[in-house]
């Protein structure tokens, strides 16, 4: 790869990763005042429970995108941070028109491509791997 594709990597992880963090933020606080208040009130994704669902959404939308950020273990961090966006689109919001999906969708495609092409150079993930 040249240093334009590591680059684009780069600009994809900062800015997908990046402007997903304070999404997960929101839920994790979320999560954390409707677990003390004794309700979380959440889309229950396959039955798991709100409780479960939330906490896998700030998995998907906080721990991993931070992860992304600093490109570490960015292809695996992406597959839960794209599922979450799939889940948001498909399935919280199906019945929903186009406009309240493409929020998740327009970050769904992103992580996908970083599933597949990994952090590039310019991660952390990269001079951890790197020969020497």
């Amino acid at each position: 790869m040249s240093w334009k594709d590591d680059a684009a990597l780069l600009l994809l992880r900062l800015g997908a990763g990046g402007l997903m963090v304070p999404h997960g933020w929101g839920k994790l606080e979320r999560l954390r005042t409707g677990l003390a208040e004794g309700e979380v009130k959440f889309y229950d994704w396959m039955g798991l429970g709100e409780e479960v669902s939330l906490g896998l959404a700030v998995f998907g939308e906080l721990v991993a995108p931070v992860f992304i950020v600093v490109g570490l273990w960015t292809r695996w961090m992406s597959v839960p941070a794209a599922i979450t966006m799939a889940v948001a689109a498909f399935g919280a919001h199906a019945g929903d028109p186009i406009s309240d999906k493409e929020h998740a969708l327009l970050f769904l495609v992103p992580f996908a491509v970083l599933a597949l092409m990994g952090g590039g150079r310019y991660s952390l993930g990269y001079r951890i791997r790197r020969p020497k």
